[in-house]
């Protein structure tokens, strides 16, 4: 039996398919772009999630649609982390929690970017 995929690692897939195409995408052609041979309801069935989140747009193609994303990958993470600190009950501890998990370089980065944006 195979192993089960993390939650959201398709709609990942199909978010990496769309970021990295030169324009909107039909399921069809999202899903011959996929490495595992996805049917092609199921394809569609996650654009259609993904269009409900608000994450692509879909524009009218023939009889059907071609999908974008509307936000580049960095622009979902900051989504997603900001998220995450909304929700969380103490802020500073998500904070120190996280930055205890980034490398060296990772921080002299963050130093970097804390630096140039203060007042």
């Amino acid at each position: 039996m195979g192993e089960r995929r993390p939650d959201g690692a398709l709609e990942g897939d199909v978010l990496a398919v769309l970021w990295a195409a030169n324009g909107p995408m039909s399921p069809a052609e999202v899903g011959s772009a996929l490495p595992n041979g996805y049917a092609y309801t199921t394809v569609m069935t996650v654009l259609t999630r993904l269009w409900n989140k608000g994450l692509v747009a879909r524009h009218a193609r023939g009889r059907g649609y071609a999908y974008q994303p509307v936000l580049s990958e960095s622009e979902l993470a900051t989504r997603r982390m900001a998220e995450t600190l909304a929700a969380a009950g103490d802020r500073a501890d998500v904070l120190a929690c996280f930055v205890g998990t980034l490398s060296k370089r990772d921080v002299k980065q963050l130093r970097r970017l804390l630096d140039d944006t203060a007042p």
